[in-house]
């Protein structure tokens, strides 16, 4: 009895681990294919705003960024495919480790089996059953005796029945194996085609940036423009948030509050607290796109020895896109600054939120705003087939970096 509890307790460890594993399989598999499918349709929405691009023959900085975009996805696509070829190996192993134990316990069970049948064969007889419980020393023992031949006799039908059970069960193992081996033949296959299509994106990238070199004065007075531009939006964000805190102080003071920092009412701090909470899960700015310029500082993607610096992220998108709010607040300012065409500033509590080259605006100051809502229609630059959105995130006086506060793709 002792014996037979072990086995039972062993099998229920096993299956609860094969589960666990399995189920560990499937959720790393799903992010994967989740993960797959966001990269591809990002090179798939690129691969359109290249189209459109390439309308024009002459190469420019815009085709080159969205372009580094694509091969940035591809790459991580083709890294996604790496890791789900790893974790199908694994799984290779597992199926043929959990096919070798069935083999083994289809094999135990039969060796069982024979023993039982060998046993049952030489005691056949009706009257070798009979004999064995008349032969019994008191009426207890007699009806133990008739208990075990009983028992015994169920004990051989479920052993027969747990022979076929382990017969099904390792055919489908097989089954699984054999399946889970041709799922990893397509993806090596795809990963390979996606190796292949990232080698003639780098040479492509590589004749863009030659082309493009040779516009070397063009480009030094577009970045020159744009630097400004960005100081000019800079120095606007920071008075609104110095002007904001001063008033905030003096309020604070009023009420009694000596509060230094960016003094806040409960309906401030609880939006605050809000904001913060969704770090990472935020929407974009626009309704699709792909970011094309990181935040921080980086080298520039074709002048040599010339660092840009980046106080948000860039977002290109299709022509006749609009702003939209990452989360609610108010209109803390509405510009307009050259090279940034029309800015507006959300405040969410103690964070500020800043969308960039607006053509149109529909939003004021003081408006109170929801997440997702349209702030204005982005610019269409010298009727460009594509449009572009600058935002930037802002703690008190601290740049965050936008792209980990939206939803990651």
């Amino acid at each position: 009895m002792c014996k037979l509890s072990n086995k039972i307790f062993a099998l229920i460890c096993f299956t609860l681990f094969f589960f666990s594993v399995t189920e560990g399989y499937a959720q790393n598999k799903n992010d994967l294919e989740k993960k797959k499918k966001n990269l591809q349709k990002e090179i798939n929405y690129t691969n359109k705003l290249l189209k459109e691009a390439r309308k024009n023959k002459d190469h420019s900085l815009d085709e080159l960024l969205n372009l580094k975009s694509k091969i940035n996805a591809r790459t991580d696509l083709i890294s996604a495919m790496n890791s789900e070829v790893k974790l199908i190996n694994r799984a290779v192993v597992k199926g043929a480790e959990d096919i070798l134990l069935a083999e083994e316990e289809l094999a135990r069970l039969k060796k069982e089996y024979a023993k039982i049948i060998y046993y049952a064969y030489k005691h056949r007889s009706t009257y070798d059953k009979m004999m064995f419980v008349f032969a019994s020393d008191d009426i207890n023992q007699a009806y133990k005796r008739v208990k075990y031949i009983q028992q015994y006799s169920e004990y051989r039908k479920s052993q027969a029945k747990e022979i076929v059970r382990t017969q099904i069960s390792l055919k489908e193992k097989i089954s699984e194996l054999e399946s889970v081996k041709q799922e990893k033949a397509v993806l090596v296959s795809l990963e390979e085609q996606e190796t292949e299509k990232l080698a003639i994106e780098k040479t492509e990238q590589e004749g863009i940036v030659k082309s493009l070199q040779g516009k070397e004065q063009e480009l030094k007075s577009k970045l020159a423009k744009k630097e400004a531009a960005a100081r000019k939006l800079q120095k606007a964000i920071q008075r609104i948030i110095e002007a904001e805190i001063r008033k905030a102080r003096e309020e604070a003071k009023k009420n009694g509050s000596t509060s230094k920092g960016f003094p806040m009412t409960p309906e401030a701090i609880k939006l605050s607290n809000s904001f913060a909470s969704n770090k990472g899960k935020l929407p974009w700015p626009v309704i699709q796109g792909v970011i094309t310029a990181q935040f921080g500082k980086h080298p520039h993607p074709v002048l040599p020895n010339i660092t840009i610096n980046n106080n948000g992220i860039d977002i290109s998108t299709t022509k006749g896109s609009k702003a939209r709010a990452i989360f609610g607040g108010e209109v803390s300012s509405v510009a307009i600054i050259p090279g940034e065409g029309k800015v507006v500033m959300v405040r969410h509590g103690e964070y500020l939120s800043v969308y960039s080259y607006m053509s149109d605006v529909y939003v004021k100051k003081g408006d109170q705003i929801t997440t997702k809502q349209d702030l204005g229609m982005l610019i269409n630059d010298g009727g460009k087939s594509k449009a572009q959105i600058h935002l930037e995130i802002w703690k008190g006086m601290t740049k965050l970096n936008p792209k980990y506060w939206i939803f990651r793709k």
